[in-house]
């Protein structure tokens, strides 16, 4: 699941930090062999955790509308090889 670093062109530096982390710690959990619906969930699961820490409730829903809405628009599919 590598990044596209123009994904990352005019974002904090911190964001481009955290992808690029995120993407090892994926390529690592693929080399143990564990599925990838497990290192998805594990991530989804964190990815709230944290927003729940850092936002209100009403911006971490804005948050999962704009997601649903990307999956629907078939936005995130169009990087699949």
């Amino acid at each position: 699941m590598a990044q596209d670093n123009d994904a990352f062109d005019g974002a904090p530096a911190d964001l481009s930090h955290a992808g690029a982390v995120v993407d090892k710690a994926v390529e690592y959990m693929t080399g143990q062999n564990i599925s990838g619906l497990a290192i998805a969930s594990a991530l989804l699961g964190g990815a709230m955790g944290m927003l729940a820490r850092t936002m209100s409730d009403d911006a971490v829903i804005q948050v999962l509308q704009n997601a649903i809405a990307s999956v629907r628009s078939g936005e995130l599919r169009h990087g699949e090889h």
